[in-house]
C-alpha cells in the first residue's frame, strides 16, 4: 500500500451519458500514478462498458451507493480514498491538495468545497451555504469528495450500510476521532436535480430528510421519500 497513492472510488448506475466525461478529467491523475476505480451497480445502459479503457478497474458489484464505494474500497491499493459522485469535478491538482493538506494537519480525513453547476442565483447561494454548514457541524456530503485515509476508513468500518444518509452516518463516525480538513478548493457538482424538481423545492427536501434522519429516522424510509 503505498500512502502517497489516491484511489479514486466513483459509484456509477446507468450513467452511460455522462461516464466518459466524468472519467476523461481523471486521467492526469492516473498519469501521475493514482488508480480510479469504477464500481457499476448493475447498469443495463452500457455504463462499465464505456468506463473500462478509462479506469484501472470496473468493478461490477451491488446495487446502493454505500455497498459500491465499500465494494471499491476492498479492490483498491492506495493509502488514501477519494470518493468521487459520477457527476462531480476535481479542482486541477486535487491530489497534490489532498495528499499536502492530510500530511501537514495530521488529520484523517477531509472534503472539498462545493459549487453547484448551475448559474441561477439561489444555486450560487447554496454551494457555499453547504460548505459553511460542513465547517460548522464537522460532517461532509458526498457531493462533496470526501478523501479518507485508509486506516481511519477501515477502523471506521467503511461507509454503514444503509440507503441514504451514508455520507453523514460515515462522518459521524469518523468526527468522532477528528475534525475533517476542510479544503478551500470547490468541486463542481451537477445542479442537474435541483432545476429538475425545483430549487427551492430541493432545498425543502433536503433539510426535511437531514431532519428526520438526525431524530432516528428509517434511513430507508428517508430513501423513499427521496426517490
Amino acid at each position: 500500500m503505498d500512502v502517497q497513492q489516491i484511489s479514486l472510488v466513483v459509484p456509477a448506475l446507468n450513467e452511460a451519458a455522462g461516464i466518459v466525461g466524468a472519467l476523461a478529467p481523471l486521467q492526469p491523475l492516473r498519469e501521475r500514478g493514482h488508480e480510479v476505480i469504477v464500481v457499476d451497480g448493475g447498469s443495463h445502459d452500457g455504463t462499465a462498458d464505456l468506463a473500462e479503457p478509462l479506469a484501472d478497474r470496473v468493478v461490477r458489484g451491488p446495487r446502493g451507493r454505500a455497498r459500491q464505494m465499500n465494494a471499491g474500497a476492498r479492490v483498491s491499493r492506495g493509502g488514501i480514498l477519494l470518493f468521487l459522485h459520477a457527476d462531480t469535478r476535481l479542482p486541477e491538482a486535487a491530489d497534490r491538495k489532498i495528499i499536502v493538506g492530510l500530511t501537514r494537519s495530521g488529520r484523517g480525513w477531509g472534503r472539498f468545497d462545493v459549487r453547484l453547476s448551475g448559474r441561477h442565483p439561489l444555486l450560487r447561494m447554496i454551494g457555499p451555504l453547504f460548505s459553511l454548514r460542513s465547517r460548522v457541524t464537522g460532517t461532509a456530503t458526498g457531493d462533496q469528495a470526501i478523501f479518507i485515509r485508509r486506516d481511519w476508513f477501515d477502523t471506521a468500518g467503511g461507509y454503514p450500510d444503509i440507503p441514504l444518509m451514508e455520507d453523514l452516518a460515515l462522518s459521524r463516525i469518523l468526527r468522532r476521532r477528528g475534525r475533517p480538513l476542510c479544503l478551500w478548493s470547490r468541486v463542481v457538482t451537477s445542479s442537474r436535480r435541483w432545476e429538475q424538481n425545483g430549487i427551492i423545492r430541493t432545498i425543502l427536501l433536503m433539510w426535511r430528510l437531514r431532519l428526520a434522519y438526525y431524530m432516528g429516522a428509517d434511513p430507508r424510509e428517508l430513501a423513499r421519500r427521496y426517490r
